[in-house]
């Protein structure tokens, strides 16, 4: 019901019509040059360049989702900051080969991960960033959330998280049906990669990862889509070996990089009804014509009727724990 006085009593909240009127959404633009401050490098030589609005602004806070991440241990965060409004050649910086290959640039990993050392550096040189952390559980629902600076309150974001989204388990399997954790994450194969790579620690060398993901906009980018073509032209070594001589990552390639991960730990099934003949060609993975027939066939082929099953896909990472078995 509306209340006479309601409009008078938000105005005295948010203050005078000025300064209302002043608030307003903008899109940061990474590859524009002129939109950006320039502040120097970190100590590897990463430049740091930020969206001007952002680095002069008054009051900055960030707010941001905080789950398990492929490449950076965890999301949310810096994150948000970098690569969320960093120019161009930081994002591409860091995404080379050099800093996603090393053995700690990998799920649920902070501590030692350079990819978020570098990030760490970077907010360190913005200084008085504060952030404003969510986790959310199975049902989209708030779980967790709290504010505060940027660093401290991240880390606490994340310790709550890994009582949720980390599960010991004592062994490997053979065969492992995992999602790309429904929608939104499995609107694009772009994003379906990430619930491949998230079973990785307790796939057996050798072994079948079956996921399933309806891909219902498509494969990604058109520089997704390049990468993925260069990957099935050159095979995965010939692949990785172009990735490792550059010094600025191409657009979108770094996804394709992460795919080579699972290529190379085993066989990877893909399980889709939103990709056509034409962009089925461009996977790189074999596809399947139903989770049931790939996980009875993989059974059978690797001798071995235990499976995993990971339904929450990359919200969930499944880590070997071989402490458990001893």
């Amino acid at each position: 019901m509306h209340r006479p006085n309601e409009g008078k009593e938000l105005q005295e909240i948010i203050g005078s019509d000025e300064i209302y009127n002043s608030r307003r959404v903008e899109n940061h633009f990474a590859r524009d040059p002129h939109a950006h401050v320039e502040l120097g490098k970190t100590s590897s030589g990463i430049p740091i360049a930020i969206d001007r609005r952002f680095v002069e602004a008054d009051l900055k806070i960030v707010t941001g989702l905080v789950e398990p991440h492929f490449m950076a241990g965890y999301s949310g965060g810096r994150k948000v900051v970098v690569p969320g409004v960093a120019y161009q050649d930081t994002i591409l910086k860091l995404h080379t080969a050099h800093i996603l290959e090393h053995c700690k640039a990998v799920n649920c990993v902070i501590e030692g991960n350079p990819l978020h050392n570098e990030q760490m550096e970077i907010i360190r040189t913005l200084g008085g960033i504060l952030a404003l952390n969510v986790v959310i559980d199975d049902e989209r629902r708030i779980g967790f959330v709290n504010f505060g600076e940027i660093e401290t309150s991240h880390l606490e974001a994340v310790a709550f998280m890994r009582k949720y989204a980390e599960v010991r388990i004592p062994r490997r399997f053979k065969t492992i049906v995992t999602t790309s954790a429904g929608y939104p994450l499995d609107k694009t194969y772009y994003q379906t990669i990430k619930g491949m790579v998230g079973v990785l620690d307790v796939l057996e060398p050798g072994g079948n990862i079956i996921i399933a993901s309806e891909c219902s906009e498509g494969m990604g980018s058109r520089e997704f889509v390049e990468a993925q073509r260069l990957l099935g032209k050159m095979g995965p070594e010939r692949f990785m070996s172009a990735l490792e001589t550059r010094e600025k990552a191409l657009i979108d390639e770094w996804q394709t990089e992460m795919l080579v991960k699972a290529l190379k730990m085993g066989r990877v099934q893909l399980y889709t009804t939103g990709l056509n003949e034409k962009e089925l060609q461009d996977v790189c993975v074999e596809p399947a014509a139903s989770v049931a027939e790939a996980v009875l066939a993989s059974m059978k082929a690797q001798d071995d009727f235990e499976i995993a099953v990971v339904p929450e896909g990359p919200y969930v990472i499944p880590l070997f724990d071989n402490v458990l078995t001893s």
